[in-house]
């Protein structure tokens, strides 16, 4: 395959308010101490607010740029040197959203009140039990919160929590709230969407509710739309990896979750078959991520309600396992963070840094982070993860949320202190390897011989190659260089002198 490396460059994702304290400040660390190693930048919500009751993804409007945060002049200086990736919440609203709180008041006589789902929307005649249980939602219990709409009582469609009410994407109302936000955010600068929880939204009678062809159709629709504003589109979506390689028809990227579990097998178990199969069917737009400020999800590589008797890229031997390692390697603090622990309603998640999940050993977590960068596609860097940051503790007991667990607050003496470290120095200079390296702008292969791992690139003369044993660690990187070769024995003397030949 080929690809273009301008475009595929490495992207950094963070909250302005958790690095760099505002969007200016992220532009420094981006043109400063970060220089060279990231082509983009994914910035999670900046809207208004970006502390509601899920962590900016819960806008009142995200029309608007939070002032505490910045203005949209900075979103645009910012997308001067660095592509901007921003969120397109297309599921819904916060329920303090000025459309909604005027639904609230006058219900039907609102302007507002075809934009929002309720039960009744989607079962005019009623819902047999059959019909309720076939939903599909990645929390417990029923996506319907009872709410008075101009003093009637009805059941709200809320898909994720009270405090975020669904858009019911039929509506015209919808349709011109979206384009409205997609117009705002292109006209700023911004060049990537990410289509958050967008599986969810085609909610059909007699269907699960999820990934359903009304929401094929609405996510191609925006596809077009985005298209035309100059914007590339990522659907986020947590699915069978089968539906993975499926959705990456419908639009222009698609993650792959299924990278970040079963590296960690990988690493852990010494086995790299699962890996293996995944690379024979993996789509070739895929973001690839490690980590993110959500947690480490295992319904993509597991079974899935939704695909009854479809096996996933690992057993459920397998899951049991990689899922307990990563509390053993945490020292507990990530089962602390997991499950129906800590009001975390993300039943299909392991809650932990990646650094952490991996024991703090350096040596792993640097051979992790090198299969995501040799993998094609773009590679995303969550912030927490490049500063190899360990698991918040102190931040999860203070606001009880789960997944806060891997959302610390980094302030500028802490982002020094990190730059110091020789891992994540290591992760800087990998990279800026995978940003520049002209081998990464051709064609890509692959081989599995047992635990050894073989992720080669070239483009001409330029070649790049990643050869790891899983099992015993042994590794090493070969590059072609304007001097010659240089190859790595030790991926963590990255960054410093290197063999060559």
């Amino acid at each position: 395959m080929s690809l273009d490396g301008e475009h595929t460059a490495p992207q950094l994702i963070t909250y302005a308010d958790r690095l760099g304290g505002s969007l200016s400040g992220v532009t420094e660390l981006l043109r400063g101490p970060f220089a060279g190693a990231f082509g983009g930048v994914h910035l999670l919500p900046f809207f208004r607010p970006f502390d509601g009751a899920d962590a900016g993804f819960d806008p009142e409007d995200h029309r608007e740029v939070d002032t505490r945060l910045g203005t949209w002049q900075d979103v645009r200086e910012l997308s001067g040197t660095h592509g901007v990736m921003s969120d397109l919440i297309v599921n819904h609203v916060s329920a303090q959203s000025p459309q909604f709180r005027d639904v609230r008041r006058r219900g039907d006589a609102s302007p507002w009140r075809g934009m929002f789902l309720t039960m009744g929307s989607v079962f005019p005649d009623g819902a047999t039990e059959m019909d309720l249980a076939a939903i599909f939602r990645p929390r417990p219990g029923l996506p319907f919160t009872a709410m008075d709409l101009g003093g009637r009582r009805h059941l709200v469609w809320t898909t994720f929590t009270s405090a975020q009410v669904d858009l019911d994407i039929r509506a015209p109302q919808t349709w011109a709230y979206l384009i409205g936000i997609i117009d705002r955010l292109t006209d700023a600068g911004v060049s990537m969407l990410r289509l958050d929880a967008a599986g969810y939204v085609g909610k059909t009678a007699g269907t699960t509710c999820f990934l359903t062809d009304e929401a094929l159709a609405f996510i191609r629709r925006l596809r077009s739309y985005a298209s035309e504003r100059g914007a590339a589109t990522l659907i986020e979506v947590h699915a069978h990896h089968t539906q993975q390689v499926q959705l990456a028809e419908a639009v222009d990227w698609v993650y792959d979750f299924a990278l970040p579990p079963l590296v960690l097998h990988a690493l852990v178990a010494g086995d790299a078959a699962p890996l293996a199969d995944w690379l024979e069917v993996r789509p070739a737009n895929c973001v690839s991520v490690l980590d993110t400020h959500d947690g480490i999800g295992i319904v993509d590589v597991g079974r899935n309600p939704t695909l009854p008797g479809v096996p996933g890229l690992l057993s459920e031997p397998q899951i049991d396992a990689l899922v307990e390692a990563i509390h053993r390697n945490t020292d507990g603090t990530s089962r602390l963070a997991t499950g129906a622990a800590a009001s975390n309603l993300d039943l299909y998640q392991v809650n932990s840094t990646f650094y952490d999940a991996l024991g703090r050993d350096d040596l792993r977590y640097l051979l992790a982070r090198l299969i995501q960068l040799f993998l094609p596609g773009i590679p995303q860097v969550y912030y927490v993860g490049l500063l190899a940051g360990s698991n918040d503790v102190e931040l999860l007991q203070r606001t009880g949320v789960g997944r806060d667990i891997n959302r610390h607050h980094y302030g500028p003496e802490e982002i020094e202190a990190a730059l110091l470290r020789p891992v994540v120095a290591a992760q800087l200079a990998a990279l800026r390897l995978r940003a520049a390296h002209p081998a990464f702008r051709g064609d890509f292969t692959y081989r599995v011989e047992g635990a050894r791992l073989e992720l080669s690139w070239r483009h001409g003369s330029d070649c790049a190659r990643l050869e790891i044993d899983v099992a015993d660690l042994s590794h090493q990187i070969y590059v072609t260089h304007k001097s010659g070769h240089l190859e790595f024995s030790d991926v963590l003397k990255l960054g410093t002198e290197p063999e060559r030949s």
